[in-house]
C-alpha cells in the first residue's frame, strides 16, 4: 500500500510540473518542486521572469492556485517563486530557449543556434558546457551532433554537481531533441591546481629538503 501511494503522489507531482511549465510557455518555468508541509502544499517555481508567474496584482498565482485546489485536489497549496538571476547557467532554460529558437528558425541553423547558446554559457562563467542535438538536422536521417567547451564531468561524484536538463523542439523536418549539461564556475574542481608563487615556494622547498636528505645519508655511507 505504501509503494502505491509513494507512485501515485510522485505521478500528482509530475502532473502539477508539467501543468505549470505548459501553463506559462516553453522557457518561462526552469522547476517545479512540491514541498507537504504540516500547513498545506508548498509548491516552488523557479523561474527568470517572476513578473510573469506572479502577474498583475498576483491576478497569475491567484489562479494558478485555484487551479491547484481543484484540478489537483490540494488543501491548501501555497505557490512561492524561486528567482533565477542568472539565466544562462540554467540548463533547462537554455535548453527551451533552443528549442523556442529550432521551432522559430528551422533546423538548417541548428548550428548558430548551438554555438549562440554555448557563447551565452561561456560568457556567464560556466567552467564546461555540452549540447546535445539529435534528429533530422537537416539531412532526411536523424543523426546526433554535439557541440561543447571546457571541463565537464560524466561520471563519478563530481557528475552530481553538474546541471541536465532535457527539452524538445518541433519544426518542419520532425522532432528535435535537446540535452543540455552546465558546469556552473561555483563548482569545486578536485583535480584542478592553482600554480601561484605560493605553490611554486612549497614545492622548491620541497625539492631542496630531499636533495639535503640525500646528501646526508650519501655522507652516513
Amino acid at each position: 500500500m505504501e509503494e502505491k501511494k509513494f507512485v501515485t503522489l510522485r505521478k500528482e507531482e509530475f502532473g502539477v510540473k508539467e501543468f505549470i511549465k505548459k501553463e506559462f510557455g516553453k522557457g518561462k518555468v526552469s522547476s517545479v518542486k512540491v514541498e507537504y508541509t504540516p500547513v498545506g502544499e508548498r509548491v516552488i517555481v523557479g523561474t527568470h521572469k517572476p513578473g510573469l508567474i506572479i502577474g498583475k496584482r498576483g491576478e497569475s498565482i491567484e489562479r494558478l492556485t485555484e487551479v491547484l485546489k481543484k484540478r489537483f485536489k490540494m488543501e491548501n497549496p501555497h505557490v512561492d517563486i524561486a528567482e533565477i538571476t542568472r539565466p544562462d547557467l540554467d540548463a533547462q532554460l537554455i535548453a527551451d530557449d533552443i528549442a523556442l529558437s529550432l521551432e522559430r528558425f528551422g533546423s538548417l541553423r541548428f548550428k548558430a543556434i548551438a554555438y549562440k547558446a554555448l557563447t551565452r554559457m561561456k560568457h556567464a562563467g560556466a567552467l564546461g558546457a555540452e549540447i546535445v542535438l539529435s534528429g533530422r538536422l537537416p539531412s532526411e536521417r536523424a543523426k546526433t551532433w554535439r557541440f561543447k567547451f571546457g571541463y565537464l564531468r560524466k561520471t563519478g561524484d563530481a557528475s552530481n554537481d553538474v546541471d541536465y536538463a532535457e527539452s524538445v523542439g518541433i519544426d518542419k523536418a520532425g522532432v528535435v531533441g535537446i540535452k543540455v549539461s552546465i558546469l556552473s564556475p561555483e563548482t569545486f574542481k578536485s583535480e584542478e591546481v592553482t600554480v601561484n608563487d605560493e605553490l611554486i615556494a612549497k614545492l622548491k622547498k620541497n625539492l631542496e629538503n630531499e636533495e639535503l636528505k640525500n646528501k646526508t645519508k650519501k655522507s652516513k655511507k
